[in-house]
C-alpha cells in the first residue's frame, strides 16, 4: 500500500485481553499495508494483584507463549517482514527491578512506555480519566520522567494519554517540562493512531502543537489491538495533517 507508514512498533495480541486476532493476522496485515518492520510491544506482566491493572496485560504465565509465537513467525516470514518482539511498559519503582529480572530472561528486541496508570496497584487512577488535580498531572509527568532516566525505554507512547482539565496555565507548564525532557535526551514521543481511529481525547492538537514548539520528534504508532486496525488510511492522514501543521519531526525507526 502506497502511502502509509514503513514501520510499526505499537502491536498488541489477545494476551493482553483487551486485543482481537491471531497473531499471524497482526503480520499479514501489516504487509498487505506495506509495512517493512513491524514490532509487537503486547503490555508486560504487572507483579501486583490488583485486578484494575491486571485486566489489561498478559500474566507471566502467558510470556513464553508471546515469546515464541513471535519468534517463529519472525523466522517464518523473515523474507516479506521484519519482525520486532518487544513490551509496552509502565513504569512503578517499588515492581520495576522485578520486571527487568524477567524480561533479562528473554530475546526481546525493546521497551516502550505507556503510563495508563499512576501509581502501582492502580492507586493513582487512570491516566485517561479527567481530573483537575494538580498533583496527578505532575506525578504523571514526573513518573515518565523517572521511569524514561533508566534509559530502559525507546520512546513515550501516547504521551497526552494524561487528561488534564484544570487550569491550562497549569497543563501547559507541565507538559512542556515532558517535552523538554523528552527532547533533550533524545526520546520521541508518539502519535497514536488508535486514539484517532477511535476519536478519543487524544491525539490531542494543543499537545502536538507544544511539541512542534519544543522540537520534540514524533513517531507515528498504529497501536493495533485487532488486525484491520493495521492500515487505516484516515488517522494516518489526521498525522501528516498535524505534523505539517506543527512543522513536527517524524522518525521512521528505532
Amino acid at each position: 500500500m502506497d502511502n502509509y507508514l514503513k514501520s510499526n512498533y505499537h502491536t498488541h495480541t489477545t494476551r493482553c485481553k483487551h486485543a482481537v486476532g491471531e497473531d499471524r493476522a497482526y503480520v499479514e496485515a501489516a504487509i498487505a499495508a506495506g509495512i517493512t518492520e513491524l514490532g509487537f510491544s503486547d503490555h508486560i506482566p504487572m507483579p501486583t494483584t490488583d485486578k484494575r491493572v491486571n485486566s489489561i496485560r498478559m500474566l507471566f504465565s502467558e510470556v513464553d507463549d508471546y515469546m515464541d509465537s513471535l519468534l517463529s513467525l519472525k523466522r517464518e516470514y523473515r523474507k516479506d517482514i521484519t519482525i520486532k518482539v518487544g513490551f509496552e511498559g509502565e513504569y512503578f519503582a517499588p515492581v520495576f527491578q522485578e520486571q527487568m529480572e524477567l524480561l533479562q530472561q528473554y530475546p526481546y528486541d525493546y521497551l516502550i512506555l505507556g503510563q495508563h496508570f499512576i501509581e502501582v496497584d492502580g492507586k493513582g487512577g487512570y491516566s485517561g480519566y479527567e481530573s483537575k488535580d494538580k498533583r496527578w498531572l505532575t506525578t504523571y509527568v514526573d513518573t515518565c520522567i523517572e521511569a524514561l532516566e533508566t534509559g530502559k525505554y525507546r520512546y513515550l507512547c501516547h504521551p497526552d494519554l494524561i487528561r488534564f482539565t484544570g487550569e491550562e496555565a497549569f497543563w501547559e507548564k507541565e507538559m512542556r517540562r515532558l517535552c523538554v525532557y523528552c527532547k533533550e535526551h533524545g526520546y520521541p514521543l508518539e502519535y497514536n493512531l488508535l486514539g484517532a481511529l477511535e476519536q478519543r481525547h487524544y491525539p490531542s492538537h494543543r499537545f502536538f502543537a507544544l511539541a512542534g514548539e519544543v522540537g520534540n520528534d514524533i513517531i507515528l504508532g498504529i497501536d493495533a489491538h485487532a488486525p484491520e486496525q493495521i492500515g487505516k488510511k484516515e488517522p494516518y492522514q489526521q498525522a501528516l495533517d498535524v505534523i505539517d501543521r506543527y512543522h513536527l519531526t517524524v522518525i521512521d525507526a528505532i
